[in-house]
């Protein structure tokens, strides 16, 4: 199965229950009335595209109904889904190019609470870049979490890279500061850093993800290249949560969204986009490494609406 399948499969409950659900609300229907806008709203809701982004989309059909562009109900799921597709269309950058040679060593900052599959997707784009000929460390600057540290170096060993590690409790920027001597030392592309998803307060969490921000720029002005926040798509709502808590805390510059496959929350993608501005790097439908991908928002609104 390909990943566009996957992909497919993955967004089932999403599309049984938002797209089926606007496909129920317009059938046999003509008019675009205001009961059939709020039915419509309520799906968008539910499915997760959050109310700002839901009520956005619902303006803009009013709009055209009301400047007669739209005049038929038939014609809603199209007009919905082209929104949609607006919506996500924007930069999703590159991602992971970093530069041969050991030039310059390119640094991934990962941040996300724990559960989100973040350990095990710098795993899995270690051994991505590595495949690709490029020289990757990792660094186990979760050091508040033991097993962290300990799955790390299993995929570090799996790839075939270099993973720098202290023991567990030590400071999580000293580990940081040997990694990137360490990635230079080996005339490295990439360092790939994990750091921890829960410390005894979120306060507490962010200011250590801050401290260890300010030794990579210190040691690398113009680092990190990204700080990457994982977010499981399982969780709803309660990821644009914490997107925008670790957006005011260390200034994220894309996602990857795991656990995309049999969620009915899949919409989560388009609240992120619409809501804060982050763009989706990758998304991931399943365990094995092929099932992380970069992202495809017109692959990803197809599998959708298909």
């Amino acid at each position: 199965m390909g990943f566009f399948d996957k992909l497919k499969s993955g967004l089932t409950k999403t599309r049984d229950s938002f797209v089926a659900g606007i496909e129920n609300a317009v059938y046999g229907k003509k008019k675009i009335d205001a009961a059939l806008l709020d039915e419509l709203e309520e799906l968008m809701v539910l499915a997760d595209l959050g109310v700002e982004t839901a009520g956005a989309i619902i303006r803009e059909v009013q709009e055209k109904v009301r400047r007669q562009e739209l005049t038929d109900a038939s014609l809603l799921k199209k007009e919905i889904k082209d929104q949609i597709l607006g919506i996500l269309r924007g930069d999703t950058g590159t991602f992971g190019a970093g530069r041969s040679g050991g030039e310059s060593l390119s640094v991934y900052l990962f941040v996300g609470v724990n559960g989100t599959g973040k350990t095990t997707t710098i795993g899995k784009l270690a051994a991505k870049f590595s495949a690709e000929g490029k020289k990757v460390v990792l660094a186990a600057a979760d050091t508040f979490r033991a097993a962290a540290s300990e799955q790390l170096v299993l995929w570090g060993e799996r790839a075939g890279v270099d993973v720098i590690r202290h023991k567990s409790g030590a400071d999580p920027g000293a580990v940081v500061f040997d990694a990137i001597a360490a990635a230079r030392a080996r005339e490295a592309d990439i360092l790939l850093v994990d750091t921890a998803g829960r410390l005894h307060t979120k306060t507490n969490l962010m200011e250590e993800l801050k401290k260890i921000n300010r030794v990579i720029e210190r040691e690398l002005p113009g680092e990190p290249s990204e700080v990457i926040l994982v977010l499981d798509a399982t969780t709803g709502q309660n990821a644009l949560s914490q997107a925008k808590l670790f957006n005011q805390a260390v200034g994220v510059t894309g996602i990857i969204l795991t656990k995309l496959d049999g969620t009915a929350k899949g919409g989560i993608v388009v609240a992120i986009a619409s809501e804060l501005g982050i763009p989706v790097k990758m998304i991931g439908v399943g365990e094995k490494q092929e099932d992380l991908q970069i992202f495809n928002p017109d692959e990803f609104v197809e599998a959708l609406f298909e």
